[in-house]
């Protein structure tokens, strides 16, 4: 059997084993980089240390935790450091202490400094940032941006620019505090949400304190729980999708946008499963929104045109989407393109990715009856992903490591999954095409999905709700305004009929990505996948939790050789629900 014909046959019907060969220099390198799959997944966001196989270098106890989860399936006979700075991670490792370092990763080695001189530089290095971080924990930071022209915490509502709340029903929380305070894990979108507020209705930035805490999404929860405890003033604040139900059903943290006077007729132009995260599931208030998003994250898959036309033969968009218009399609046309490219050249960027497009299609909740379940379409993509690994249709790169990126611009990487907010020259699509400027495109992928996006919910302890519906409603229900604001910013907006005008007007938004992407409308490929994203009834507080947990364990495990049991066992390991 001819190689193109076993990689064929393994891509429909079998996952082909990786048999281990022995402890050479090359095998070593293999498991580093499943030691730096594995840090990606398993160190929190939050956390800035150094780890190390050598558990005197190991910074604390914390440190100590996680070398004991990565030592258990990656013990690698060689020294090694991770250097992890809010998700910011890299691996140093050489075969002793006295030895030139590695960076794993990197095309060229490390400067010619030792292992041991490498971990005393990054020392410094962390000791510094430790010292900035407990700085920024014990101050938040507050922006205010004074109004020259006006004082007052809001202006005469008849003279406002837009009807804005006429329509609204009663609000029923506490109103006329003095200083109108948000809070966010980042700056991204907020400033610019409060100007718009600002300019359409005549409210006063000037009385509005915008608390910046600057952090990942993993610390931010930590962040608010603080500002909780505190009792300090808090009115209205953003969560991250992947954790945004820990409050959205906590009843005491957040209340139903009713209690501002919304109905869910209000949010009929929303995508739908912005509105379905947006929903309690548990508590008093399950059933009801709680939380209203501006924007909407739905993704797609990015490609190479020339790289497609070469290995591939197909010139459009549309010829490109027929060849994965599902996974077996998707995981076959990945074959191809490895056998015509000799396996020079992989179809799709990580298994991240790979995850984060197929767990969009799941159909049924990660809990049932307090039990998580990981059903057929658990094994079926730990299959499709260890018949890609083995026979190069996706590259071995983690999401956000430069490796990930120099595979695109160097080409050795055909497509990315990208949502919405990566099609940027700021964000990491600006940098994977930097090389290739113009010779992108869009198709929807094997199945719909979304990456990303925020919430806005409100304090039930808000002194200021009238202010609180105002603003929610300039941001994510006022048509008008979240047009103004796609524009702007610009913004995938969540709002279906903005969206559908914009795209059928044929307006440009992001001029730089249009022409990255050939003059394509790529945001009528996207929206294809956000009105095909369903979340009705599936949606739990632990989803995130438990996709990385999965992604961790097929990485770490089933791609490496090992069984699906084990790979289950593994990933148990790092979930914990309430009981």
């Amino acid at each position: 059997m001819n190689r193109r014909i076993s990689a064929i046959t393994a891509a429909c019907i079998a996952v082909v084993s990786v048999t281990a060969c022995g402890d050479t220099w090359q095998e070593k390198e293999r498991k580093i980089d499943n030691l730096v799959r594995a840090a990606y997944n398993t160190i929190d966001y939050s956390f800035t240390g150094i780890i190390s196989n050598n558990p005197e270098y190991c910074l604390d106890d914390e440190a100590k935790e996680y070398r004991q989860k990565l030592m258990k399936n990656h013990d690698v006979d060689l020294e090694w450091l991770i250097i992890a700075d809010r998700g910011n991670i890299k691996v140093y490792y050489s075969k002793d202490w006295e030895s030139p370092a590695h960076l794993a990763g990197a095309t060229d080695d490390c400067e010619n400094v030792t292992l041991g001189e490498k971990y005393n530089d990054e020392l410094k290095i962390i000791e510094k940032s430790q010292r900035e971080s407990e700085q920024m924990n014990a101050q938040t930071t507050t922006m205010k941006q004074p109004i020259i022209t006006t004082t007052t915490t809001k202006a005469d509502q008849s003279n406002l620019p837009n009807k804005n709340t006429n329509n609204l029903g009663k609000v029923t929380l506490k109103t006329g505090g003095d200083t109108f305070t948000v809070a966010s894990w980042n700056p991204e979108d907020v400033p610019e949400l409060l100007n718009q507020w600002e300019n359409n209705t005549g409210y006063s930035y000037y009385n509005v304190d915008f608390i910046n805490f600057d952090c990942g999404g993993g610390d931010a929860s930590e962040r608010y729980d603080q500002l909780f405890i505190s009792g300090d003033d808090l009115d209205v604040y953003f969560c991250e999708a992947d954790w945004a139900l820990k409050y959205i059903n906590d009843d005491r943290r957040t209340a139903p946008l009713e209690a501002l006077g919304f109905s869910d007729a209000d949010f009929a132009n929303a995508y739908d499963y912005t509105t379905e995260i947006g929903r309690a599931t548990n508590g008093k208030n399950a059933g009801k929104i709680v939380g209203a998003s501006w924007q909407a994250a739905p993704g797609a898959f990015a490609y190479r045109t020339d790289l497609a036309e070469q290995y591939l033969g197909v010139t459009t968009p549309e010829e490109m989407q027929a060849k994965m218009r599902n996974w077996d399609e998707f995981v076959s046309t990945a074959m191809e393109v490895s056998f015509n490219s000799e396996e020079k050249v992989a179809l799709a960027d990580s298994v991240g990715g790979l995850w984060q497009a197929f767990s969009g299609g799941r159909a049924q909740p990660w809990i049932i009856n307090n039990e998580v379940v990981f059903d057929d379409s658990c094994k079926k993509f730990a299959d499709y992903a260890k018949t890609l690994w083995d026979f190069v249709g996706v590259t071995h790169n983690v999401q956000w490591a430069d490796s990930w990126l120099d595979a695109g611009k160097k080409g050795s990487c055909m497509g990315y999954f990208v949502s919405t907010w990566g099609f940027d020259e700021q964000v990491f699509f600006g940098q994977v095409s930097s090389e290739s400027y113009g010779k992108w495109a869009v198709c929807e992928g094997p199945s719909p999905y979304f990456w990303g996006g925020m919430w806005i919910v409100v304090n039930p302890a808000t002194d200021n709700a009238e202010e609180a519906q105002s603003f929610i409603y300039n941001a994510a229900v006022d048509s008008d305004a979240m047009k103004e604001f796609a524009h702007s910013k610009p913004e995938y907006v969540n709002n279906v009929m903005v969206m559908k005008e914009i795209i059928n007007n044929r307006e440009i938004l992001n001029e730089w990505a249009t022409d990255d992407l050939g003059g394509q409308n790529y945001f009528e490929v996207l929206d294809k996948n956000a009105e095909a994203i369903d979340l009705n009834g599936i949606i739990t507080p632990y989803d995130g939790m438990i996709k990385n947990a999965f992604l961790n364990a097929v990485c770490s495990i089933y791609l490496q050789g090992g069984s699906y049991d084990e790979t289950i066992e593994y990933a148990m390991e790092f979930i914990s629900i309430d009981g």
